[in-house]
């Protein structure tokens, strides 16, 4: 038996370790707290409860292995899992991640996020539980907005004062998440209570344009707390069950949140997502060096499964460009010029994709181009869903050359090739073979330079 010591009592075991307080009651609506120390040795060695939510489907595609088996129930939820290469050990470096699935839904205990790979590259994994959904991302009057993020500062702050006891370097750690973990990454990048609290940041597939306004929030409270039949106060969320706060969260989809000034940053797929009066495009506030890129054909997983890609007409371009860019038929022209030869499925596709990922991460990069920043662009492809949205979290989660560059990039600062810049944007092309191409996307990058809430020349 291994027994660690931490900063809250003794543990055996490297799962279900809490980093903050039970959110129960109110506490669901309030910054995370501390946890209370335990007395005795506390059972480590097994999974534990995960965040309160739906199961998760993408049409007939089955994204367990991504989402996790859904809701496992318990109040401790607040945890970390940890794979060491050595916890008698010191110095190794630290990695923090950060699932996805749209903001109501993933597991720390999800399959794929098994850290024996990173652990045996001499890597400290950390993986992390947040409040999802209502809890963790409603935006409730009294309440602290961006509760979920308010987790993940809070479990990097425990890092800071633990990870030593588990062989790993506090000094050296890097941050990073895939889809809605990689907003939250872009969102901590732009928290002051962030700063010094990690080194790195890597965002795979998230948005540093993927913020709500504080408008489009408030339509979204005014929803639930319009299907629960409450006040939208702390108060009478307080006293609703999980169970009920899940239920409503699903029945908020379709909800329209486009507005004079804004428009939809996840265009109609969650009602969820971070709230700031500025993206995290607009800011600059953790000084950290960043890895960030996209897949080549995010939007194929929100088409193919659910049978709307093959059959895909001009009119369906033109609207999936309507629900994103304020001059959409700019942005298509844009599109048909670069892609002569695309169909209107693969037309339709990469403008969703670009709408969700691809702009908000040009825009983070080119914001941050006076730290030390890398892009990447994966294209591996799958038979049917291409190089799609989650596609590259196996080859992360490795072994393989890209697994390798991460570990890299935690390791040194350097995933291995020449470095994201205003003048020429090296992008390395992540395939069967791996080609470095500048600026790649150009022509569709300067097309997005005046939509969502990203700030004049962002995108020149």
């Amino acid at each position: 038996m291994t027994v660690i010591t931490t900063t809250t009592g003794k543990i055996n075991g490297f799962f279900n370790i809490p980093y903050a307080a039970k959110p129960t009651g109110a506490a669901r609506f309030a910054a995370p707290q501390p946890h209370e120390p335990w007395d005795g040795v506390r059972d480590c060695t097994a999974f534990g409860p995960n965040a309160p939510q739906s199961p998760r489907r993408l049409g007939d595609v089955d994204m367990t292995h991504y989402f996790g088996d859904g809701w496992h129930r318990g109040d401790d939820y607040l945890t970390v899992n940890i794979w060491t290469p050595d916890a008698h050990g010191s110095g190794a470096p630290v990695m923090v991640f950060v699932h996805g699935g749209g903001f109501v839904a993933g597991s720390n205990r999800a399959a794929q996020y098994d850290g024996t790979a990173f652990a045996r590259d001499g890597i400290v994994l950390v993986t992390v539980n947040y409040r999802l959904g209502i809890a963790g991302f409603l935006d409730l009057p009294g309440a602290p907005a961006n509760r979920g993020l308010l987790d993940v500062v809070a479990a990097l702050r425990w890092v800071r004062e633990n990870i030593a006891a588990f062989g790993g370097d506090p000094d050296n750690v890097t941050l990073f998440g895939q889809s809605a973990g990689a907003t939250i990454v872009g969102g901590i990048l732009a928290t002051a209570e962030a700063a010094g609290l990690f080194r790195r940041a890597i965002v795979q597939s998230g948005s540093g344009l993927g913020a709500f306004s504080p408008e489009q929030a408030a339509r979204v409270t005014a929803a639930a707390a319009r299907e629960l039949g409450v006040a939208p106060t702390v108060e009478a969320f307080a006293e609703i069950p999980d169970e009920r706060l899940v239920d409503a969260a699903g029945a908020l989809a379709g909800i329209d949140l486009r507005t004079a000034a804004d428009t939809d940053p996840l265009i109609g797929l969650s009602p969820f997502s971070l709230v700031l009066a500025r993206q995290p495009a607009d800011a600059r506030v953790v000084d950290a060096d960043l890895l960030i890129g996209t897949n080549t054909e995010e939007g194929n997983l929100y088409l193919i499964p659910v049978g709307r890609y093959d059959g895909s007409t001009s009119a369906d371009v033109l609207a999936a460009a309507t629900a994103a860019h304020r001059e959409p038929e700019r942005l298509v022209a844009a599109y048909r010029a670069h892609r002569p030869k695309a169909t209107e499925a693969e037309l339709r596709s990469a403008i969703m994709g670009d709408a969700l990922f691809g702009a908000g991460t040009w825009a983070l990069a080119d914001t941050r181009t006076r730290s030390a920043t890398w892009m990447y662009e994966f294209g591996h492809r799958d038979e049917r869903l291409g190089a799609t949205h989650t596609i590259e979290l196996p080859f992360v989660f490795g072994p393989g050359a890209m697994h390798d560059a991460w570990v890299r990039f935690a390791r040194t600062g350097d995933p291995g090739w020449p470095r994201y810049e205003a003048g020429h944007r090296t992008t390395m092309h992540i395939g069967r073979t791996w080609q470095q191409v500048d600026d790649p996307r150009g022509p569709e990058r300067r097309a997005w330079r005046r939509t969502m809430q990203s700030p004049p020349g962002v995108l020149d």
